[in-house]
């Protein structure tokens, strides 16, 4: 079986190669442009409420971008150094050869740039194929433990699921994870009208709507990093900089409106209204070089200098009213995929993370930029957030605190609803092997040892699968331990008995050690016997407002919730009608109840 799969991958890596071969003398931005034409071709809708052509054809959008992000990776791999560092002259060699003579045809040029897209579509198919059998082949043989592979005749493979629950389970967790986006949002819109800033101007009228709604949702995933992830109120961009957090987030959430308001909605009724994507390509680009909006084309650049001049506008706070240079730089910064940095690592084949075309949206040339509009107008910038600082960039100096601050937050979360709480408590020194426990609470008689821990949201099962080996595995362990001497020293240290209220130590009934992990995977497995929950399940618990989970105001879904066919929960909807009570707080978590409607 492992024969045919390999064989299987050799043949894909083959194809790759051979298609590769084709369009090994693109420069880095060659390939950009060529990708931002099969864009907009494929992967933005052509009407206003219809889906890509890709998606039509049964693809998913996010999966062209990784394979697009993997095809940017192979260049910097392999394009010259001197390349990297991109200026005037190599933008317009770059756009004369692979866009200027579909948006500006001229006589002659038309059939090199059809030949070159349509080796750009078979060499992104190749990587697609191969990502696509690497995901649902390769790493489903090694570590999906829900289905198996059946050998067929002609050297075949069929997949059987035989654990249909486990399935599921995968797919539920998928769920889960989509639903909490809309439940930051509708807690950012109420902390919004419930303050000052519901009565306050953004901007020009004309633009006043689309500020706002950029604002909330930057609001949004402030309240998510705070809350979930301990990210304070700054953020290192770069050694010895860092930048404000917020106006990181508003700046991305601004850019990404602009996008979607100057350049995907025209192009999508142009070509509504002209049923050819090209013209409407053409159009918009000749609209910007003759308009004041300049660059509308289907990647924009603009020098270091000229991009930090834009965004001073917003980095305007009360404390610097006329916006800071300073700030804007370390923003860009902080949002920056610096191709010469990656590419020299690769080249030197150092152990690393690659960023992704969403979590650095600012492609660094030198002392160029480059934005794609059709990733930075469409990407879930809460995601690109979470990723840029919790993946990429885990070991800023910050990241202690940040751990710390997670535990702080559910020690705040338990202490609010009654529990007796100690935080990062230290065990006698006979027992001090098993280290500082993150967390201990009791409360009705019941005693609860929490482990947290830390990390991103991830997207492949192999991943997943790493992250249950390691970290969760691991956690499990240290829990024993923690559990063991937690309850060793209530025995016989009363002032640890005094502080978390109870007289005797509790049986092992009404004992629980669960790790809260601020990722959903393996929701709800247990490791060394102990359950494994989302630090959000249990914030939502304990906060009792997991009906916002249903987008109760629309702000998701973007349809009116009184026009909707669809049941809603009630604002007064709770998981404790007889009150707040620990023992149906363990139900709640084991049971749940926290995502009964997903």
């Amino acid at each position: 079986m492992q024969d045919i799969l390999a064989a299987e991958h050799w043949d894909r890596l083959d194809e790759l190669d051979r298609r590769r071969a084709k369009l090994q003398d693109l420069t880095v931005l060659d390939l950009l442009a060529l990708a931002s034409l099969y864009a907009f071709e494929q992967l933005v809708p052509h009407t206003m409420l219809g889906k890509p052509l890709a998606e039509v054809a049964g693809g998913l959008v996010d999966a062209h971008w990784d394979s697009i992000n993997d095809l940017l990776i192979w260049k910097l791999k392999t394009v010259p150094s001197e390349s990297l560092s991109i200026d005037e002259q190599a933008i317009v060699r770059s756009l004369k050869r692979c866009l200027s003579p579909m948006l500006f045809p001229v006589p002659g040029l038309q059939p090199e740039l059809a030949q070159l897209r349509l080796d750009f579509a078979g060499l992104l198919a190749a990587q697609l194929e191969l990502n696509a059998f690497q995901s649902h082949s390769i790493e489903a043989y090694c570590y999906d433990d829900s289905i198996r592979f059946v050998p067929l005749e002609g050297r075949r493979l069929k997949i059987e699921v035989i654990d249909p629950a486990g399935k599921a389970k995968w797919e539920r967790d998928g769920m889960k994870l989509a639903t909490l986006p809309g439940y930051w949002m509708t807690r950012a819109f109420q902390d919004f009208a419930s303050s000052d800033l519901a009565h306050q101007r953004f901007g020009r009228p004309e633009n006043e709507d689309e500020n706002r709604l950029a604002y909330i949702r930057a609001m949004a995933t402030q309240l998510r990093l705070r809350e979930v992830y301990g990210v304070g109120e700054k953020v290192s961009a770069r050694p010895g900089e860092t930048a404000d957090l917020f106006q990181a987030l508003l700046s991305l959430e601004l850019t990404a409106r602009y996008f979607m308001l100057y350049l995907i909605i025209p192009f999508t009724e142009c070509v509504e209204r002209s049923g050819d994507w090209v013209a409407a390509l053409q159009s918009l680009a000749m609209e910007g070089l003759c308009g004041v909006l300049q660059n509308r084309f289907p990647l924009t650049w603009s020098s270091r200098a000229d991009k930090v001049r834009n965004t001073i506008g917003w980095t305007v706070t009360p404390e610097c009213p006329m916006g800071s240079a300073r700030m804007a730089e370390t923003i860009l910064d902080f949002w920056a995929y610096d191709m010469q940095t990656v590419a020299n690592r690769l080249r030197r084949e150092e152990p690393g993370l690659e960023p992704s075309l969403v979590e650095r949206p600012y492609l660094k040339f030198g002392t160029t930029l480059v934005q794609l509009p059709w990733v930075v107008a469409m990407q879930n910038n809460g995601t690109a957030a979470i990723n840029n600082l919790r993946r990429l960039a885990s070991r800023r100096s910050e990241a202690g605190d940040e751990t710390r601050r997670i535990e702080g937050n559910l020690a705040r979360h338990l202490a609010d609803r009654g529990f007796c709480v100690e935080l990062n408590w230290t065990p006698p020194a006979e027992q001090r092997d098993a280290g500082e426990v993150d967390v201990v609470a009791s409360l009705d008689g019941h005693l609860f040892v929490f482990e947290v821990k830390s990390t991103y949201l991830r997207q492949s099962m192999r991943d997943a699968w790493v992250h249950a080996s390691t970290t969760l595995r691991k956690a499990g362990l240290q829990l024993k331990r923690k559990v063991q001497a937690v309850r060793l020293a209530l025995e016989s240290d009363a002032e640890l008995r005094q502080a978390l209220g109870v007289e005797a130590v509790p049986s092992m009934e009404l004992t629980q050690a669960w790790i809260v992990d601020t990722s959903i995977e393996c929701d709800h497995e247990r490791f060394s016997g102990f359950l494994k929950v989302s630090f959000e399940e249990v914030m939502l618990a304990l906060r009792d407002d997991s009906h916002l989970l249903d987008d109760p105001e629309g702000l998701m879904s973007g349809q009116d919730p009184e026009a909707s066919d669809r049941p809603r929960s009630s604002a007064n909807t709770t998981l404790y009608p007889l009150g707040f009570k620990a023992e149906r707080f363990v139900e709640v978590i084991e049971r749940e109840l926290v995502w009964a409607d997903t």
